[in-house]
This record gives structure tokens, sequence and C-alpha cells, in this order.
């Protein structure tokens, strides 16, 4: 779950793809992952705005969040919204593609880091729960990699201004200052290096290393989702599903010891405003209990992925994105530069790029939620 599954499936991917032939694995694997991102990757979007949201009111103004952490929880929460949102009309009034376009292109830029940064939250809780620390310079060194995997894989290979398309959106990318991408190299090699350093030092101390499971999750994140990512054609369209697998676990650590919390209180009489008296009634367990509990917000959090990626986008662009297969015409164009689906193609991104920004926000020590984290 945090990230160990990739190591065995990337033989797997190689032993199935020279038994099948590349046309019709790639066929079978990108047909798979499409229908099962309807449960692992889009789900896991949603339950980030369920974690977020909730007591929103006490975040911002009452005791709950303070100082730094209730200035992110504003940003994330209501500005960056609005940007977006702003940016996405603009878009869609003008016809442009490239200004939709410009958009896609950052969330392509903030994905890499979005994927190396929970890497390091897996090192840094899975550590934690097993009595690892580190010093603030082992911490500065991980994340000076992380950042350095991050954008080398951004810039490698060199963009030179090419033509792409998302989701029917067609624009062009911007190009690459020159040196981007050899700057980046040496900079990766430098905290590569920093990391042997760390590990060398560590060793001579005779400290306790991460767990693998901690440090499986660290790297994969880096080396293998990140940065060669497409080392092999199938495993392009799984790594969605590794990463957000990952998310899943420590939603699942998250909340599992958050209800056994509410169970606790609930039998010594205290029981708190947001248990459901209907979903406690009739759970002698925990386990029963904890199941109710947490099977709800699963559901929740399917269908709302739903709701966010398909419900409303495909139907804004059935109702009010002209087509000539509308108009009885072939071929199935858009009349405009936008494409058939541009409201599924912004729902998309937006929901993605803001993503990135509540999860800065949830995943942090000075969140009181993730205290439970550290439980066992």
């Amino acid at each position: 779950m945090t990230g160990g599954l990739t190591l065995v499936l990337l033989p797997l991917a190689y032993v199935y793809r020279r038994a099948a032939g590349l046309e019709t694995s790639e066929y079978i694997v990108s047909f798979s992952a499409f229908y099962a991102a309807y449960l692992i990757n889009d789900p896991h979007f949603s339950v980030s705005y369920l974690l977020f949201y909730k007591r929103a009111k006490a975040r911002l103004f009452g005791q709950e969040f303070q100082g730094a952490q209730r200035v992110r929880y504003l940003v994330a929460g209501l500005l960056v919204p609005l940007v977006l949102s702003g940016w996405i009309a603009f878009a869609l009034i003008t016809q442009s593609a490239q200004v939709l376009g410009a958009m896609v292109q950052l969330m392509y830029l903030l994905v890499g880091w979005h994927y190396v940064k929970q890497g390091f939250g897996v090192l840094s809780v899975i550590s934690a729960r097993h009595g690892v620390s580190f010093t603030l310079l082992e911490r500065r060194i991980l994340l000076a990699h992380c950042l350095s995997g991050w954008a080398y894989a951004w810039a490698s290979p060199a963009e030179k201004g090419r033509e792409y398309e998302e989701t029917g959106v067609v624009y062009s990318a911007i190009s690459h200052p020159p040196g981007l991408e050899t700057t980046s190299l040496v900079l990766l090699v430098l905290s590569s290096g920093a990391v042997v350093y760390a590990i060398l030092r560590r060793a001579l101390r005779k400290e306790a290393f991460p767990p693998w499971a901690a440090s499986c999750g660290f790297l994969m994140s880096i080396w293998l989702w990140t940065i060669y990512s497409q080392v092999d054609p199938l495993m392009i369209y799984v790594i969605p599903a590794l990463h957000s697998l990952q998310y899943w676990y420590f939603v699942y650590l998250l909340k599992r010891n958050q209800t056994r919390g509410e169970f606790e209180w609930a039998h010594q009489g205290d029981q708190l405003p947001s248990l459901s008296p209907k979903l406690f009634n009739g759970a002698t367990t925990f386990g029963g209990y904890a199941a109710r509990r947490m099977g709800l917000f699963f559901v929740s959090a399917v269908a709302l992925a739903w709701l966010f990626f398909h419900g409303i986008p495909e139907t804004l662009d059935q109702n009010f994105v002209a087509t000539t297969a509308a108009m009885g015409l072939e071929p199935d164009v858009a009349a405009h530069g936008l494409g058939t689906t541009p409201y599924v193609a912004a729902f998309a991104t937006f929901i993605n790029i803001h993503h990135y920004f509540i999860d800065h926000v949830i995943w942090r020590r000075e969140n009181p939620e993730t205290r439970y984290l550290r439980d066992e």
C-alpha cells in the first residue's frame, strides 16, 4: 500500500507484455485502470474534500487552527478555488484553449511536487510510528532530494513548445528555458549524494533506519512514479492508482483511529456530537461500528467523486457545448476551439490542483487530527 506493490507489478507487467504483446496488454491494462479509477483514483480526491471542509467555521474562526495553519486553510479553502474558478471562467468565455491549457500545464507541474511530498510524508509518518526520528539536517536532505527529483522529472525531456491534447482541449506547451534540464539533473545528483552521506552518517552512529515500508514509499514516489514513470509502458496506467492506494492507506489509519476514539468515548457515556445514533446503535464491538462508520465514509467519497468528475461536467458538456454531432453532422468535433468536453477538462484540472493545496494543509503536524496517524 505504501509503494511496495510497484516492485511486484513491474516484473508482472514485463512478463505480461512479452506474452500478450504490447497492443493487447496495453489495451487491457488501460481500460482496467480507467474503470478502477471510479473506486480508487477519483475518490482519493473527493476524500480530501471530506477531510478538509468539515468544521470549516471552527477552523477559520475557532481555536482548532492557529497562526500559519489558519492562513494556509484560508488560502487553500477560499483563495485558491476562487482563482481557479476565475481562470476557468475566463477560458470558457473567451473560448481559449491556450488559457485552459496553461492551467493544465500547471496541473502537470504540481503533480510531481504532490507525489514526492506524499512520499516524504510516508517516510516521516511510518518512521515516527516505529520510533525512528530524523535530525533537522536529515529532514532537509530528504526533502531536497524529493524536490530535486520533482524538478528533474518535470524538466526532462526539455519541452520545446509542442502541441498537446487533454480531454479534447488542444494547446501548445510553454517552452523550457535553455539549461533547465541539465541544471535539474545536477541538483538531483547532488541531492542523491547527500542522501548517501546521511545514510552513512546514520550507520556510523548506529541509529535505527526507517522501516522497509517507509523507505519503499519514499523511493517509489520519487524514482519510479515521478522521475522514471515511463520505465514500462503498462506501468504508466497504474501509477496514479498506486499513488492513490498510498493515500488511502493513511486516510484509513487516520479514520480508523479516530473512529476508535469515538467508540471508546461513547462507551464511557460521553457520546460525541458527531456520532450518528443510527450508526452507533446496535454496534456492540469496535469492528461493527468501524465498518459502518468507515463504510459510509468510503461510499460518500465514491459518490462525490462521480459527481465531480462525471455527473456535473458531463451534463454541462452535453447541454452547453454545441458539437457537429448534436447538429446531425459528422465528424463529432466542437464548434469552437475548446473541443467537445471542455467542462470535463476544466473540472478535472480544477480538482487536481485544488487537491494539492488541500493536502498541503491536511497532512501537517499543525493539524490536530494528524495525531491519529501516530496511534497504533
